[in-house]
């Protein structure tokens, strides 16, 4: 009796296996919940997955716009998915995300404490490139890259050196003849990353700087001439003999800028370069939320006015195919995208910063879930 029922059982799989019946469309494991559609999300990314969705927004920091530009381009030759971002700013890219009005955010400058309640729920800080903030100047007939220190920055923007051939600027520019003309002090008057960079780089070499200005996407400035984004400074300073400004590095290397070395933390006059941009942050113990400044580094052959930029997302995105979008993205631009760094003007994330990311990548969640399956 046994041998006819087997024959019975085994004839019954093979007809549900011809009509496609014997295999189910996904699988799942206990408390796993995996599917087919999920496991082809995985990372890395070579394709578009099933779950993800065909289009994103983000908004936020103009310094990155150039390389969020090729990396959404990039992306969408390998994914499909259109990206829209918006380079409006960092303080407009916190603002958009905590309105909700974007599936993703970018900053120059971390979220304060402020921000971060306002947000509601978590929110995570990603790196993604590292950039530098450089003096540029207007002085007709000086033709030598000038040395800044610390202090002399400081000074100019309190408004305390008053002429290019102040001796605290003489003394470091030896063999160059300096004219004895006002210098007049240009800056952001836009909410800017750029601007956060630049006096968090202030406060930190400058107590009285610190004390009397402060740092933020915008500060009550001492004097000087407000302009917006990176081409309004440079237009500025540009047409004003004696002027002197702040820009990112990737502008003024594109714009053909000329700008200063400043002397580090360990006393070394350095150039801004991408190496030294890297150095930065090597061998720095970052803090768990990744939310924290380079500038003025230990590294003695670091440029001091460093940073990173950040991506910023919600830790838990309720639309699946969006979170699900946002993490893929995220980590394909940690990886892959580095690659499209140094030819921009950025310098790529060091290893240990790219580990740091994958682990907050991996912390967006779902519906409790982890966006990225393992």
């Amino acid at each position: 009796m046994k041998k006819p029922l087997l024959a019975t059982m085994l004839g019954l799989a093979t007809l549900l296996a011809a009509c496609g019946g014997a295999t189910p469309a996904a699988t799942s494991t206990p408390g796993g919940g995996a599917t087919a559609a999920t496991n082809a999300c995985a990372v890395p990314v070579k394709a578009k997955c099933p779950d993800e969705a065909s289009e994103l927004t983000g908004a936020g920091a103009t310094f990155p716009a150039p390389i969020y530009t090729k990396w959404v381009s990039e992306y969408n030759k390998l994914t499909g998915i259109q990206i829209n971002y918006q380079p409006v700013g960092s303080g407009g890219g916190i603002k958009s995300l905590t309105d909700k009005t974007v599936d993703y955010g970018a900053t120059d400058g971390p979220m304060t404490e402020a921000q971060l309640a306002a947000a509601g729920s978590p929110v995570l800080h990603i790196p993604m490139v590292m950039g530098a903030v450089v003096p540029t100047y207007n002085l007709p007939g000086v033709t030598a890259s000038l040395k800044f220190t610390p202090d002399v920055l400081a000074g100019i923007y309190l408004e305390q050196i008053k002429k290019w051939n102040d001796p605290k600027i003489t003394s470091l520019n030896a063999g160059v003849t300096l004219p004895d003309t006002a210098i007049t002090t240009v800056h952001r008057s836009d909410g800017s990353g750029t601007t956060y960079v630049w006096t968090d780089y202030l406060s930190k070499v400058s107590a009285e700087w610190k004390s009397s200005v402060g740092f933020g996407n915008s500060v009550k400035w001492p004097g000087g001439v407000g302009a917006s984004g990176n081409a309004g400074v440079a237009g500025i300073v540009k047409n004003t003999s004696g002027a002197i400004g702040y820009v990112e590095l990737i502008y003024a290397i594109q714009n053909k800028l000329g700008y200063g070395t400043v002397q580090n933390a360990k006393g070394k006059f350095v150039e801004a370069t991408l190496d030294s941009v890297t150095k930065a942050a090597d061998g720095m113990t970052l803090p768990a939320d990744l939310r924290v400044s380079i500038t003025n580094s230990d590294n003695e052959a670091a440029w001091p006015i460093s940073t990173f930029t950040w991506t910023l997302a919600y830790t838990e995105i309720p639309n699946k195919a969006k979170a699900i979008g946002v993490a893929r993205f995220f980590w394909w631009s940690t990886h892959e995208g580095q690659a499209f760094a140094k030819d921009l003007g950025y310098a790529p994330l060091p290893a240990t910063v790219v580990a740091k990311a994958e682990e907050k990548i991996r912390a967006i969640t779902t519906g409790g879930v982890a966006a990225l399956p393992k």
